[in-house]
C-alpha cells in the first residue's frame, strides 16, 4: 500500500542573493526534492538525512518554518515542506525519476514555476529572507559582549521561533538555565509560561519568544539602563525583520523598553496599538512563581490576549 503523506525540501544557498535547487521532471517541470513516507511528521533532521542519503547534498533544515498542503485523494498526497540550506553543493545525485537538475535565482525561477510553486516559493522566499536578516542581526548582537566594561555573560541567547511568527513574546533577559543551555525561557519560569500559554490556548511554537537584554545579568540581577539602552537597538531590528501583529511583553523591563509601559502591577492586561502592532502587558513568569496572586492575574491576562490573538475579527 502506498504512503499518503509526502514531505518535500525547497533547498538554497546564499551568493548575492538565493539560489534554489530544483528537480527537471521528464515534462521539464520544475518540481522540488520530495520523498514519500508512510506516517506523517518525520521532522527536520529526518530531512536533513532524507537529502543527504539520495541526492549527496550536505543541508541545514531551518527551524520552525511550516508549509502543508492537504491532498484531495489518494494520488494527490498531503505534502509538508522543509527548507533547507545547502553547505557542499558542487556534486547532486539525481534521482531516476528526474531527468535533471539546476540551480535558478529567485526572479528567473518564478518565472519558470506553474502557479503552485510560484505560492510555495513566493512564501519560502519571504521566510528565508527573513531569517537570514535575523541571522545577521544575531551576530552583530553577538560582538556587543566584546565591549569595554562589558559586566553581563559573554554567552548570547538568541530567540526562537518563527521568523514570520504573529505573535512575539518578550521576557527581560536571559536566566542561569538560559544562559547555559543558550535557549529563553528553559528555565522554571519558561516552564511555568509554557503550561500557561498551553492554558491559555496559545502554542509556544508558534510564537516568536526572546528577551530585552539577550545576555545573562550575573547572579540574576536587574540590566541595568545602559545595558538595556545598549541591546534596544537590537531587539527593535528585530521587531522590524518579523513583523508581528501581536507583542506580548513580559514584565517591567520588557513592557517598558518595547512599549514604552511602566509599572505593570498597575498596567497588566492592558492593550496598546502602536505603529501597527497590537502590545499586550503582563507580568513576568518568574513573579508569578513567588507570588499565587500574580500567577492568578497573569493566566487571566493571558485568556484575554488569546481570545484577543485568536479572534476572527483580528
Amino acid at each position: 500500500m502506498g504512503s499518503n503523506f509526502s514531505e518535500g525540501a525547497i533547498i538554497y544557498k546564499k551568493n548575492s542573493d538565493f539560489e534554489f535547487l530544483f528537480f527537471i521532471s521528464e515534462k521539464g517541470e520544475l518540481d522540488i526534492f520530495r520523498w514519500d513516507i508512510e506516517k506523517e511528521g518525520k521532522g527536520h533532521k529526518a530531512a536533513e538525512q532524507a537529502i543527504g542519503k539520495e541526492i549527496g547534498l550536505k543541508v541545514e533544515a531551518l527551524p520552525y518554518f511550516s508549509y502543508e498542503k492537504p491532498g484531495n485523494n489518494k494520488s494527490i498526497p498531503n505534502l509538508k515542506v522543509f527548507i533547507l540550506r545547502a553547505g557542499n553543493y558542487e556534486k547532486i545525485r539525481i534521482p531516476k525519476r528526474y531527468s535533471s537538475c539546476e540551480w535558478l535565482p529567485y526572479k528567473e525561477a518564478i518565472k519558470k514555476a506553474d502557479q503552485h510553486m510560484k505560492a510555495l516559493l513566493s512564501y519560502a522566499y519571504e521566510y528565508i529572507r527573513r531569517y537570514e536578516e535575523i541571522q545577521k542581526v544575531n551576530k552583530e548582537y553577538m560582538r556587543l559582549s566584546n565591549s569595554k566594561g562589558w559586566k553581563l555573560s559573554r554567552r548570547f541567547v538568541k530567540g526562537e521561533g518563527p521568523v514570520n511568527a504573529k505573535v512575539m513574546v518578550i521576557g527581560q533577559a536571559p536566566g542561569e538555565n538560559e544562559d547555559k543551555m543558550l535557549r529563553p525561557f528553559v528555565g522554571r519560569s519558561g516552564k511555568l509560561l509554557d503550561q500557561m500559554l498551553r492554558e491559555a490556548g496559545l502554542k509556544r511554537g508558534k510564537m516568536y519568544i526572546t528577551s530585552a537584554v539577550q545576555f545573562f545579568p550575573p547572579k540574576n540581577r536587574l540590566p541595568t539602563r545602559e545595558e538595556i539602552e545598549m541591546c534596544k537597538p537590537f531587539l527593535t531590528k528585530q521587531v522590524s525583520i518579523i513583523k508581528p501583529k501581536y507583542i506580548i511583553t513580559l514584565g517591567n523591563v520588557a513592557a517598558k523598553t518595547i512599549a514604552g509601559v511602566e509599572n505593570v502591577d498597575r498596567n497588566h492586561g492592558i492593550v496598546i496599538k502602536k505603529d501597527g502592532i497590537t502590545y499586550l502587558i503582563t507580568y513576568h513568569p518568574a513573579a508569578a512563581l513567588r507570588f499565587k496572586r500574580i500567577k492568578e492575574l497573569m493566566q487571566k491576562d493571558l485568556l484575554k490576549f488569546s481570545n484577543i490573538i485568536n479572534s476572527k475579527k483580528e
